[in-house]
């Protein structure tokens, strides 16, 4: 039997930055979100920074979705 471990170490990679960037797009979007908690009680608007937050959370759940799309299509 042979491993193969350019492969493992290629998938290794490919799943920790596909990790860390969802994790750190989502943590936009919570701040996002806490920006407008923050700009309500002062009374000021930030429409933008809720604009992003959903952008981010959008962009979160398309690449969840794509992942279960890639797991069903493969079986």
């Amino acid at each position: 039997m042979k491993i193969d471990w350019a492969a493992i170490g290629s998938v290794f990679g490919v799943s920790l930055v596909v990790t860390v960037g969802l994790v750190a797009l989502f943590t936009v979007g919570i701040r996002g979100l806490a920006r407008r908690e923050r700009a309500a009680a002062q009374g000021d608007s930030a429409a933008l920074a809720v604009t992003g937050a959903y952008v981010c959370f959008a962009a979160c759940a398309a690449a969840v979705a794509y992942g279960m799309y890639l797991i069903v299509a493969k079986a």
